[in-house]
C-alpha cells in the first residue's frame, strides 16, 4: 500500500475541500484565519504536501460550513467508484 498522501483517494479529498473553500468564496488566507492557523497550513493541505488527520478534517469542514460526517460518506462513495 502506498502512502495515503499520494493516493488517488487523498487527491479526491483535497480537491473536494478546495472546491468547498472556493464555493464558500474563501481564500486560503480566509480559511487559515478561521482555523487560527498559518496560511501555509491550507496551502500545503491543498497542494497535497500535508496530510490531514481526522480531527483536522473535522475542523476544516466546520470552518467551511460543511457537515464532516456527510462529506466523509460522500468521499467514501467516490472512493469506491
Amino acid at each position: 500500500m502506498q502512502k495515503t498522501i499520494h493516493s488517488k483517494e487523498y487527491q479526491i479529498v483535497v480537491e473536494k475541500l478546495r472546491a468547498l473553500r472556493e464555493a464558500a468564496g474563501m481564500t486560503q488566507r480566509d480559511l487559515a484565519a478561521k482555523l487560527d492557523r498559518e496560511h501555509s497550513f491550507v496551502w500545503r493541505m491543498e497542494k497535497g504536501e500535508r496530510r490531514l488527520d481526522v480531527v483536522e478534517f473535522h475542523h476544516v469542514c466546520q470552518a467551511l460550513g460543511t457537515d464532516a460526517s456527510a462529506l466523509y460518506r460522500e468521499l467514501l462513495d467516490s472512493f469506491d467508484s
